[in-house]
């Protein structure tokens, strides 16, 4: 990848300068290159990441679901794919190899609203032949990124 992007990827604030003297590139050459980038598609957002465990009522319900398909003739799994990610509960929406064929990402306010989802608009759809939800419970890591931060041990050393 190139270095502009790793930089970016990484830290999606630095500023033009900072990744100019980063790159050894000028300043006006970044920003014609980071405008290409979007323009192509290559940049598709620039993200904030939130640990919503430290906001008090906002943690909500994400859960992990595995869903078996059946492709379809000249388009493969795609059609299917669009159908279920364009549901606005789905974050992300992966193809995989193995028993199941994709990966979404749920969100929700509690787990009722996700067990809804897969059962009145997930399981319904034809192209469905079976599921298996997984409800995250904590997380450690997320985008390279440690959640969590460890706790000094407290106890007194055992002589």
């Amino acid at each position: 990848m190139e270095d502009i992007l790793e930089i970016l990827e990484s830290n999606a604030r630095i500023s033009l300068k900072d990744l100019a003297k980063l790159t050894g590139k000028g300043e006006k050459e970044i920003e014609k290159a980071i405008k290409n980038y979007e323009k192509k598609g290559t940049i598709v957002k620039y993200k904030t990441l939130i640990n919503k465990s430290k906001i008090q009522g906002e943690a909500g319900v994400v859960a992990l679901i595995e869903v078996q398909v059946t492709p379809q003739k000249d388009v493969g799994f795609d059609l299917i794919a669009e159908r279920i990610y364009q549901f606005p509960e789905v974050k992300s929406c992966f193809l995989l190899s193995g028993t199941y064929d994709l990966l979404l990402v749920v969100e929700g306010p509690d787990i009722h609203t996700v067990a809804s989802f897969v059962a009145e608009k997930l399981s319904p759809l034809s192209s469905v032949r079976g599921t298996a939800t997984h409800f995250m419970l904590k997380k450690y890591k997320e985008d390279g990124v440690t959640l969590v931060k460890k706790e000094k041990n407290k106890r007194l050393p055992i002589s």
